[in-house]
């Protein structure tokens, strides 16, 4: 890469080069690099953002750790026989002397949810420069990916205080730095932060530090700016590196650097645009020291255009793909405001612009906004049926202008690829939290069956010797199960070990194609049943179609379908007890079974209207019926199942004719009719401009639109049922009992918002989670039917627009249950709760304090693991011997004797809450929380 490129910033990146063809390697680090704030944002700056932020604990300047990271990582590299850099051995040198402190720790800690088999450790470190340094204000590093992560530790050399400059050269040479790009990365580095007592005393004594125990580098610790080098030149500084007690000691380290080359250096950073502009060169160049092995990507731009969390899935019977996901657009130079809407132009399976009855286009409004540090974002979300007959295989995407202009993006003349030969079934599948089993559904084309279908299952293994987990993975045969119009269902159970099942990811894989990257926290805590499945459409040459009653019903707590089977021919006339009425000639007839629903038709009409076409309007009345309003689908079921057709002159007049006798009737997607006596009690209301498209067979009426009904009812006949009367429109309410609603509030990044338990039921409601809750401070509601409960929200959860809390409760269409990834949140503000603690006792034992793990194990005795672990349960496990211990939340480990080697910890690093109790805390990432007998205390 030229290195006039390095010096540009990313908005610059970004219009020197397009976007990376999609899906790319980056993808997964470029959202959390760029969406950080609002819309789903990923939130990887929360805890350096503001660059005061001192989430880790007072005194502890976030931002100035995670740039202290990543040089203790990277500088104990050797670039002359090509080992070291940034590879993430860091996790593995915390013991070392070399690397005091808990901020190291408390980094990679805070790094752990977002690190997966798409954003290694040591990516995520490099990032975190970037993000730390634009958090303070600084120049923009650039950031390129693909490192590979150490397995074990490197080599030692970090730089210490008492280091001769001679010493400093060398070490800095080692790394391949000049003296000029030492002094250079040390004042850079240096500018935020400061120095604590705790790790050094003899350089900062106790009567030198501040109430937090520590002292800034420089006045504006929470800038990046070059105080740092300017109160050094103008002997102005408090930097206890340059002046103070580390002089006597020799210990005065930005002393040495900085005066290496007798100053220059550091009077060119006088100006501040050379510093900035010194700072990203040198800090890219940190971030890049890395193994020979490893092949960097060009740095991480912004996409202009980017498809974000596409899904597709089998709906309506299996009738339908559902089209599901986000366009991201970047808005920084081009306001959203001036965008008046994006459009999706796709092609159908065999790469054709036929897409059954419906255009191959979708047209979508913006929904919501994401900021990062420098760009904003635009995001338009897709919600869109897709015939199953007819499929899809690619898109482009174009933006069009409120001045008339419009730009198409093609994927750089790949077009942005969409496979429908095997995808996840998102509500099919679920993860039951407690226990770590995931169960995983997809549908596979009927066409593809007989290549199988495979999970590949990505989840992470606590390490004893590291506060970051491994990387573990199982690939699992898939069962074929039921089959649906042209898919058949595949599933598999798995069980996700060691507490972070919701930290998972997996891929499900058919054959050569595969839906890659599916994150477990997604899915619910229910698996539900696939509703009414049409007649499966068998492969090969011919066409007749049959009708399977076997369930497709999946169980959350067995985790088995039903294999029973019953086909019969689909019925091509109707039935006999459906009131005759004049059938439009073009099609051909459905079965009356609600469950075999089959919709085709025979060659469309060809005549074309003789006159001008009026401007559409929606018939308030037509003959005996009167338009009700527009009118959702049922969830996973027809709202009208008793009789339909399809043709391609729908009209009005058509669909009323052929369901004359029935309480009700609509059309729908332009072409398509349905008939019944009663509405399935999850179809509902929707805004009346959700039924806009026009009637094939009449341009001057609506039929309906993309899932949803132009609905109809009789009027004055109270045969059978009367007319539908809207559900009343929901509310927030205030108040549920004893609590009080808080707002509309995001899941946590890789962990649940309320993580102590959680249900899920069909008839879900506020009142019954409340009363499920009811032990707890907090509950929530989330996708309607979902219940969560905690005494504590996870950090990374935070305030939603309560605007995005807007599906019904499932039981109860008066009340808002959340929405996905959205919970309706309420709080107890009476409950007081009682802080965690480590217990002062435990059955026969005492506490002894926190003290760090050894290779091999500190106590080598038995051990358990347990969800409900507690000390109690550690206490009574171990009675027989002199000592035990409980980590990592749900550990326990027994012994007669501590090695020397095993030493005391700070508190601050057990305090992992137990799995079995909120109250008390359970060790942490390497750290045991140690208790001895009492009697032994007393010798």
């Amino acid at each position: 890469m030229k290195l006039s490129l390095v010096l540009l910033g990313l908005a610059d990146l970004a219009a020197v080069w397009a976007d990376p063809t999609w899906p790319s390697q980056i993808d997964e680090l470029e959202e959390i690099m760029f969406q950080q704030t609002s819309f789903r944002a990923r939130r990887f700056s929360g805890s350096v953002s503001p660059c005061s932020s001192e989430a880790s604990g007072p005194g502890r300047q976030n931002a100035a750790e995670w740039l202290r990271t990543a040089f203790h990582d990277m500088s104990t590299a050797n670039t002359f026989f090509g080992t070291g850099g940034l590879d993430g051995s860091l996790q593995y040198e915390l013991g070392n002397s070399e690397n005091l402190g808990p901020g190291l720790r408390t980094t990679l800690q805070f790094m752990v949810p977002f690190f997966s088999r798409r954003s290694s450790l040591s990516d995520l470190i490099a990032l975190g420069v970037y993000t730390s340094v634009r958090s303070c204000g600084g120049p923009i590093v650039p950031i390129r990916a693909g490192r590979i992560d150490a397995t074990r530790a490197g080599a030692v050399g970090v730089p210490q205080p008492q280091n001769s400059v001679f010493t400093f050269q060398q070490q800095f040479e080692r790394l391949g730095f000049s003296t000029v790009e030492m002094i250079q990365v040390t004042a850079c580095g240096h500018t935020i932060g400061g120095v604590h007592t705790a790790q050094f005393p003899d350089i900062l004594p106790a009567a030198n530090a501040d109430a937090n125990g520590q002292r800034s580098l420089d006045s504006s610790v929470a800038v990046f700016d070059n105080r740092v080098v300017t109160e050094y030149l103008t002997s102005n500084t408090t930097n206890p590196l340059v002046v103070g007690p580390s002089v006597r000691i020799n210990r005065h380290s930005d002393f040495k650097v900085f005066n290496s080359d007798r100053n220059v250096t550091m009077n060119a950073l006088a100006d501040p645009t050379a510093f900035r502009n010194a700072c990203r060169a040198v800090l890219q160049k940190m971030v890049d020291v890395v193994p020979p092995n490893v092949a960097l990507t060009e740095p991480i731009a912004p996409y202009m255009v980017k498809p974000v969390n596409l899904q597709l899935a089998l709906m309506n019977g299996g009738s339908t793909l559902q089209f599901t996901g986000f366009i991201r657009v970047r808005t920084t130079e081009v306001p959203r405001e001036m965008i008046l809407n994006v459009v999706i132009t796709y092609k159908n399976r065999d790469g054709g612009s036929t897409c059954g009855s419906a255009p191959c286009t979708i047209t979508t409004t913006v929904q919501g906004v994401s900021q990062g540090f420098d760009d904003t974002f635009a995001f338009y979300p897709i919600l869109y049926n897709i015939p199953a007959a007819t499929g899809i295989s690619s898109f482009i995407v174009t933006i069009n202008h409120v001045d008339g202009t419009s730009e198409t993006y093609d994927n750089n003349g790949n077009e942005y690829p969409m496979s429908d030969a095997v995808f996840l079934q998102p509500l099919q599948s679920c993860i039951l939290g407690s226990t770590g089993v995931l169960r995983v559904t997809a549908a596979v084309r009927n066409d593809r069956i007989s290549q199988g279908a495979r999970a590949f299952i990505s989840f992470k293994v606590p390490q004893t010797n590291s506060p970051v987990p491994l990387l573990g993975n199982a690939t699992i045969t898939m069962e074929q199960g039921n089959c649906a119009g042209r898919y058949t269902f595949f599933s598999a159970n798995y069980t996700i070990t060691g507490g972070m099942a919701y930290e998972s990811n997996f891929d499900v894989i058919n054959g050569d194609r595969m839906d890659a990257f599916k994150s477990v926290s997604l899915l619910g805590g229910t698996c539900r049943a696939f509703a009414n499945p049409i007649a499966c459409v068998p492969v090969g040459p011919s066409t007749s179609l049959t009708t399977s009653t076997r369930s497709s019903s999946i169980s959350s707590s067995s985790g088995s379908s039903s294999s029973s089977t019953t086909s019969t021919t689909a019925s091509t006339t109707p039935s006999s007890t459906i009131p005759s009425s004049t059938i439009p000639s073009s099609t051909t007839l459905s079965s009356t079974t609600p469950s075999s629903t089959t919709l085709s038709s025979t060659t469309p009409s060809s005549t074309t209207p003789s006159a001008p076409v009026a401007s559409p309007y929606h018939r308030s009345r037509m003959g005996d019926y009167q338009l009700i309003s527009c009118w959702t689908e049922g969830e996973g079921v027809r709202a009208l199942n008793a009789r339909s057709y399809a043709a391609d002159n729908m009209t009005l007049e058509a669909c009323m004719g052929y369901c004359a006798g029935y309480t009700y009737w609509g059309t729908e997607y332009s072409r398509e009719c349905y008939c019944g006596n009663t509405l399935v009690a999850s179809s509902d209301e929707a805004p009346m401009e959700d039924c806009s498209m026009l009637c094939a067979g009449d341009g001057s009426q609506y039929c309906g639109g993309g899932s949803r009904l132009e609905l109809y009812s009789l009027v004055g006949t109270q045969t059978r049922t009367s007319s539908p009367t809207p559900r009343p429109t929901p509310s927030h309410r205030a108040e549920i009992g004893r609590y009080d609603l808080v707002g509309c509030w995001s899941e946590g990044v890789g962990s649940r918002a309320l993580a102590a338990k959680h249900t899920a039921s069909s008839d879900m409601t506020n009142d019954m989670c409340a009363e499920f809750c009811d032990e707890y401070k907090y509950f929530g509601t989330e996708y309607g039917s979902e219940c969560y409960c905690g005494n504590s929200l996870h950090s990374s959860s935070a305030s939603a627009p309560q605007a995005e809390c807007r599906m019904r409760c499932s039981g109860d269409g008066s009340q808002f249950c959340g929405a996905g990834d959205r919970l309706e949140l309420y709080m107890d503000p009476d409950l007081v709760v009682r802080e965690p603690e480590q217990p002062a006792a435990a059955g026969d034992f005492v506490a002894l304090g926190c003290q760090t793990e050894v290779q091999g194990r500190a106590l080598r005795g038995p051990s358990l693991a347990d969800d409900g672990m507690t000390n109690e349960m550690c206490a009574e496990f171990c009675a027989e011997f002199e000592y035990f211990g409980t980590e990592y939340g749900r550990e326990c480990y027994c012994g007669d004797s501590l090695p020397e080697t095993s030493t005391e910890a700070p508190a601050a690093d057990c305090r992992m809450l137990c799995a079995g109790s909120r109250t008390e805390f359970c060790g942490g990432p390497d750290r045991l929380s140690t208790y001895i007998k009492q009697q032994a205390m007393m010798v």
